[in-house]
């Protein structure tokens, strides 16, 4: 590779690395708007105008406050797993079909199954090096959820993929010029939502850092840099779920206005959802998970591999 080559990579994978933690930066302030407005209130409108100036506000406060450790930490992976976590959330990223050949990831949809199975140590890893019994008990049910969720979200990709016939995200556009998936698998996508909501520890799946029994969970001990970094995080996840999710199943061209419009629909889903849903009781979700995500997610994947089959013989 030339070294031309070397630095205009890196300087797009540095601008989509700063749209990303932009984007993430607008999606708090759309957060504290929207649960503003559903709970009759303003939310924050005091910073800049009508509140657009406050996320960065925030991050000044938060990254300027003091550093505190817990005594008993275990000190080294307590400090850089919110760093390695912020990391991987934006190393997904890398996967985005840019048809200008950024990155071309030929099987970008197994990149974004390590990514996200890699992201399950740092919350552990979060939860047992702050020594406390709180932390530990939301890092556990943070590793069980994010597991089980996995095999579903797996069973699904692999669905597509036998249809797509391919790993690469671009695959997606091809196959989505005249019908999208939404609505060749409307239960598919209701599955992969509740997933990602899963995968994302949002509500009603939260119980990693359910306030009203584990204080705030795996998270607890942390502040200012250290939590403003997992909760970066979190939202940059919850933007690329909803990319993802607009790329699966509402076609793929990544220069269209629509494109945009749809992830911030998906986004704004998983805010609506936060401001109206209660917390799902924890046998629950699991119930949920092996007991009906799982047998409806095989029996798609069975009925994929079938309608191919019949496509090709009819093709042959």
């Amino acid at each position: 590779m030339q070294l031309e080559d070397v630095i205009m990579n890196f300087i797009g994978g540095l601008i989509l690395v700063i749209g990303v933690l932009v984007g993430v930066a607008f999606l708090t302030l759309l957060e504290r708007k929207v649960l503003g407005y559903m709970q009759i209130r303003k939310g924050p409108n005091k910073v800049g105008y009508c509140g657009v100036v406050q996320p960065f506000s925030d991050a000044i406060k938060l990254f300027n406050k003091e550093q505190t450790f817990p005594m008993s930490s275990n000190y080294l992976p307590y400090y850089f797993s919110p760093v390695f976590s912020l990391f991987i959330s934006l190393f997904c990223w890398l996967v985005a079909p840019f048809y200008s050949g950024l990155f071309v990831f030929n099987f970008g949809l197994l990149f974004f199954l390590c990514c996200t199975s890699l992201g399950v140590y740092t919350v552990m890893i979060a939860g047992w090096s702050s020594n406390s019994v709180y932390a530990l008990l939301g890092g556990l049910r943070a590793v069980a959820q994010t597991i089980s969720y996995e095999v579903s979200l797996a069973l699904i990709l692999m669905s597509f993929i036998f249809l797509s016939e391919g790993y690469s995200l671009i695959d997606f556009s091809f196959f989505q010029g005249y019908l999208w998936f939404a609505f060749l698998s409307f239960p598919l996508m209701i599955i992969w939502f509740a997933s990602c909501l899963a995968e994302t520890n949002r509500t009603p799946f939260d119980f990693a850092e359910g306030e009203s029994e584990l204080v705030s969970g795996f998270n607890v001990e942390y502040s200012s840099g250290g939590f403003a970094l997992i909760f970066m995080s979190e939202y940059a996840s919850i933007l690329f779920m909803s990319m993802l999710f607009v790329i699966i199943f509402m076609g793929c061209n990544i220069y269209s206005f629509v494109f945009f419009m749809n992830l911030v629909l998906i986004s704004f889903a998983f805010i609506w959802v936060r401001g109206t849903l209660p917390r799902y009781r924890y046998d629950k979700l699991m119930y949920l998970a092996w007991k009906s995500f799982l047998p409806v997610s095989l029996n798609y994947l069975v009925f994929f591999m079938g309608l191919k089959l019949l496509i090709m013989s009819l093709m042959a």
